[in-house]
């Protein structure tokens, strides 16, 4: 694709294997500079080194893909002897080494079609007064070929602020939710923010392989089970009940609290994912794959089918409600402008 936007990406990562190389080559051809943060704040102590390191081959995969995998010299490492503070940290970290005219945040284990990403690309070269745009996600848990849902999900948090203009003066705030501020501190999503809903009408969304693998899982929960802002203390337990054992299928999203169901997916994955997964199906991998015969069974199951039909039918009465709010808003935002008028002329 010609005449690219400069887009710095940033990453933040912590044991991210098997999935660094592959989103790195996903994101290369795109990419004005790819900014990744390596390591881990206090509260994953206990998934890191002594010294707050990834446990896996992260870092070694990252300078091996600089070594030999970045003619261009777009790979920037940002790394350091110790724990960073907190994620808002890092994020800020490769915020502040951005070059390009937009900052796109990349989880390791988040892609997006190539021509979702030529799309995207499109879009910024065609309207540069765009500020900021946000991406419905498929989840997809235990293989490709299933994806999760649930009322968390429904409610607006399958929706993740990634992509943002940048320049000077422009300043990463927060990492949850991801917030940037231009040059008088404004909120980018407060100018021309497009948000999933838009960008899902154009067949564009995120995919999301968070719930991928039984490593990630583990992982992520041992480090929610002690995070004070997740309030997850049964992350663990929702572990070893929900996603290895499937005694929980209802409850099958790890924001557990909400009812969450499964679903085949049959749509095309993005050509990173395919490769990384054939090459961690391959004999002698070292990777775990969750077996899958269980899902199989349950998605075949008429019992579940219904089942699942009834449990997220029952979020609808909230979601009606949600709409409703968001239609009142927008009537008062056409009315209020008419009353004022109309209150200035009476006096």
């Amino acid at each position: 694709m010609s005449e690219l936007p400069l887009i710095s990406f940033g990453i933040i990562v912590l044991n991210g294997e098997p999935f660094t190389r592959y989103t790195l080559r996903a994101l290369y051809p795109y990419a004005h500079e790819i900014i990744v943060v390596e390591g881990a704040a206090p509260g994953a102590a206990n998934i890191a080194t002594a010294d707050g390191h990834s446990l896996d081959s992260t870092l070694e995969t990252l300078r091996e893909f600089k070594a030999r995998e970045d003619p261009e010299d777009k790979l920037v490492i940002v790394t350091r002897a110790g724990f960073w503070s907190e994620k808002d940290e890092m994020s800020q970290a490769y915020a502040e080494r951005a070059t390009g005219d937009y900052l796109w945040q990349v989880d390791i284990d988040e892609f997006y079609l190539p021509a979702d990403i030529e799309a995207v690309c499109a879009m910024l070269k065609s309207d540069p007064s765009i500020t900021a745009l946000s991406f419905d996600t498929a989840t997809f848990w235990g293989a490709p070929n299933y994806v999760v849902d649930s009322w968390y999900l429904r409610r607006g948090d399958r929706q993740f602020h990634r992509l943002f203009k940048w320049g000077s003066g422009y300043r990463y705030i927060s990492h949850r939710p991801p917030t940037v501020v231009d040059e008088r501190g404004r909120d980018l999503r407060s100018a021309n923010w497009i948000c999933g809903d838009d960008l899902v009408a154009r067949g564009i969304r995120m995919y999301h392989y968070s719930l991928l693998l039984p490593k990630q899982v583990r992982e992520k929960c041992e480090y929610y089970s002690r995070a004070d802002w997740a309030k997850r203390a049964g992350a663990v337990e929702w572990a070893n009940d929900a996603y290895l054992s499937l005694r929980r299928p209802y409850h099958v999203h790890n924001v557990y609290d909400y009812p969450g169901c499964l679903y085949r997916f049959a749509g095309a994955h993005p050509p990173q994912v395919q490769q990384m997964w054939r090459d961690i199906s391959k004999p002698g991998s070292n990777c775990e794959i969750r077996m899958n015969d269980d899902i199989e069974a349950l998605l075949n199951s008429r019992r579940y089918q219904v089942g699942r039909f009834m449990v997220m039918r029952a979020n609808m009465p909230s979601l009606w409600l949600k709409q409703a709010r968001f239609r009142a808003m927008g009537m008062v935002a056409r009315l209020l402008p008419r009353w004022l008028k109309d209150a200035v002329k009476g006096r």
